[in-house]
């Protein structure tokens, strides 16, 4: 699996290594090929707000973009997995840490949920109908109790 991250962020509480672990277990979970690709980037406020004019014509930093490449679907366990270029997760953990704390929960945990949720869109899932919003959800708890659960 060749997952690619990148720490422009500025911050200093981010462990990459743990967010590789996470991606290629995430990644595992969804029966792709070892070798699909994934790529993160960690960013500030600032390139997080850029990024989301540019690409979202919406105002402010926001949690996490994802930017699917290969137009790519979870596998079935069965099935042969899934190979392709996943694509590319932008995260901003300052917001990320800002959201942990009005829920509650370490700015680590913030950052998991996010990069869950970052791949799930990478693999076409989608919140905007009550339908999508109660599956996209109810799969990225699955998959993040699931990671939350494996010692670290």
């Amino acid at each position: 699996m060749a997952i690619d991250i990148e720490d422009a962020s500025g911050v200093s509480w981010v462990d990459t290594a743990l967010l590789t672990r996470q991606a290629s277990y995430l990644l595992d979970r969804l029966h792709l090929d070892p070798d699909a690709d994934l790529s993160i980037l960690l960013v500030d406020e600032e390139e997080m707000a850029r990024l989301h004019v540019e690409w979202m014509d919406e105002p402010g930093p926001t949690d996490v973009l994802s930017f699917p490449m290969d137009d790519l679907r979870a596998g079935d366990p069965a099935g042969p997995r899934v190979e392709g270029i996943l694509g590319d997760i932008v995260l901003c953990p300052a917001v990320a840490a800002r959201q942990g704390e009005a829920a509650g929960h370490a700015a680590e945990t913030e950052l998991a949920l996010l990069l869950t949720h970052g791949v799930l869109h990478l693999l076409g899932h989608d919140h905007a109908e009550p339908d999508e919003h109660e599956r996209m959800f109810a799969l990225q708890a699955e998959l993040l109790d699931g990671w939350l659960a494996v010692p670290r």
